[in-house]
């Protein structure tokens, strides 16, 4: 999002399509659970490759509900990553279970299969995969893990609707996947997420639980049956308000539509990053794997080794000085002061996570950069990675 500066981090896509279909369902006064919802999954579901799509009002809800959906409960155990958006691992807490980190993949910045597989013990019911940045390297790795222990695989999703593995969409690895559509997103509804899977009764689950828990009609599962008498005010289970409404679905649906022509312009910016930068010694770029085909939710650079973390945050300063939006992504989820109070960790329980967390800077990345802003950015970058490094030498 907007940040007030010359060049945002971020910024969403929007054209004159996605006003009208915001337009068009204000003036048809349906504003819940209607046919736009309806098609906005359709559309998601047939990107993911999937049977089914349930709208939700945010990723962190679509979490929580399919974690709930497979039945994680207290005293279960569910593997996941330290370096994440903090919701993928509060969604774990949400159901009375326990997260259990694992360090990650230091070229692929997702779960290492190899301690995932370690990890497992009798109390560990489900492994929560993050695609990092979007990228789905492992994930088939991971399913092949979960299938052989026979545990489900949540694919937390939020980061990378569009993309592909070795041919399959993103999504569609775990037992259920999970999409985010925050303005910072591929495609944005302003705040909403979606629910994919192949599983019928885990979406009928969903689908009650999104809404109060009203039951689910067997002839329409798209929508609940409130048109029987008395079945809106009837709660089959303990339910939440996760609906989303018309007016994000409408937004939805139009960016689906354009979801081609984001993606292009997305990989546009990225790959002239990656032709501006390459040559440039101090930074390591976004590995992508030839088999993937990337779906770019932020553009994020990690400094060399000879940096700390003391000396990246000064360098995020002198870009914002120079009115150049960038953040640090992600600062580990073990060492938010919430887990380390709750947990007990500390510093160095996982290396590799807060190795490449220290040093990570996320670059203005959005559809409409500019080529001469690129070169804008980057040149900053390189000025003041070169007075940082001034800074060491005059200091060692």
């Amino acid at each position: 999002m907007s940040n007030g500066q010359d060049i945002p981090l971020s910024r969403p896509d929007i054209t004159a399509l996605e006003i009208d279909h915001v337009v068009q369902t204000l003036k048809s006064g349906r504003l819940s659970i209607g046919p736009m919802q309806e098609q906005f999954e359709a559309l998601v579901a047939a990107r993911a490759d999937t049977r089914y799509a349930v709208a939700v009002s945010s990723g962190t809800c679509g979490l929580h509900l399919g974690l709930l959906a497979l039945g994680i409960k207290p005293g279960d155990e569910v593997i996941t990553t330290p370096f994440s958006f903090i919701a993928s691992s509060n969604a774990i807490l949400y159901v009375g279970a326990k997260p259990v980190f694992v360090d990650i993949n230091p070229r692929t910045l997702n779960l290492d299969p190899n301690q995932v597989e370690e990890a497992i013990t009798p109390r560990t019911k489900a492994v929560l995969g993050v695609e990092a940045f979007g990228n789905p390297s492992h994930m088939i790795e991971l399913a092949n893990l979960c299938q052989k222990h026979e545990i489900p695989l949540v694919e937390d999703s939020c980061e990378g609707f569009g993309g592909t593995h070795r041919g399959r969409p993103i999504g569609s690895f775990g037992r259920l996947g999970v999409f985010a559509f925050y303005p910072n997103k591929q495609i944005t509804c302003g705040e909403g997420g979606m629910i994919v899977t192949d599983d019928e009764r885990l979406a009928d689950l969903c689908r009650s639980m999104r809404n109060q828990g009203r039951p689910v009609d067997p002839t329409d599962p798209a929508e609940p049956a409130w048109q029987a008498p008395g079945s809106w005010l009837m709660h089959e289970r303990l339910g939440y308000n996760y609906r989303l409404s018309e007016i994000h679905a409408a937004l939805g649906v139009a960016q689906c539509k354009r979801l081609d022509e984001i993606l292009e312009l997305r990989n546009g910016v990225a790959s002239k990053y990656m032709s501006r930068l390459m040559g440039m010694p101090d930074i390591i770029l976004p590995t992508v794997d030839p088999e993937t085909t990337m779906s770019w939710f932020v553009f994020v650079v990690r400094l060399s080794s000879e940096f700390s973390a003391e000396n990246r945050d000064r360098i995020l300063a002198g870009m914002r000085r120079h009115e150049v939006g960038v953040s640090n992504y992600f600062p580990p989820i073990h060492l938010q002061p919430f887990y380390m109070r709750q947990f007990g960790y500390s510093d160095g329980d996982f290396p590799i996570t807060e190795s490449v967390a220290q040093r990570t800077i996320a670059l203005p990345f959005h559809t409409r950069l500019r080529e001469r802003e690129i070169d804008l950015v980057c040149q900053t970058l390189e000025v003041m990675i070169q007075r940082e490094k001034f800074t060491i030498d005059r200091s060692s």
